[in-house]
């Protein structure tokens, strides 16, 4: 459970910061009215769920389907496929009203490399594991 909460975490500051640096991925909350802390926060969270369930489920089929292109172009088919699951979990939002929005391919493609970068590097100073986690 503290693995998941952890990288949930950590998914939402990749999210946060790649919504700063990017100008075609943003937020602007969800279309009714609601007080500060859920304008952006919440979304936030929603957001980082969403990637997280699509990441989970999608990506390994993904994967598996397009492992020929993925040795083809030593492993650079990879940040196409992370660039295509941004802008699935922005369709996803938006199907939910959360006013996560990723607009165009290059954009979601620079937005994929912030997030695996920067999740990269937060996994590796929190140093939380799942296997850590089940031998508890």
């Amino acid at each position: 459970m503290v693995a998941f909460l952890a990288r949930w975490a950590i998914t939402s500051v990749a999210l946060a910061l790649a919504a700063q640096v990017m100008d075609d991925i943003w937020f602007n909350g969800p279309r009714q009215g609601q007080p500060e802390l859920e304008e952006k926060l919440l979304p936030l969270l929603g957001v980082a769920l969403i990637l997280s369930l699509v990441t989970a489920f999608v990506k390994p089929v993904l994967v598996i389907l397009s492992f020929p292109f993925i040795l083809l172009t030593l492993g650079l088919f990879l940040l196409v496929l992370n660039a295509l699951l941004l802008m699935l979990t922005g369709w996803v939002a938006d199907l939910f009203d959360i006013g996560f929005h990723v607009e165009g391919f290059w954009p979601a493609v620079g937005g994929a490399i912030i997030i695996s970068v920067t999740t990269w590097i937060l996994d590796a100073l929190v140093g939380v594991d799942e296997k850590d986690e089940k031998a508890a």
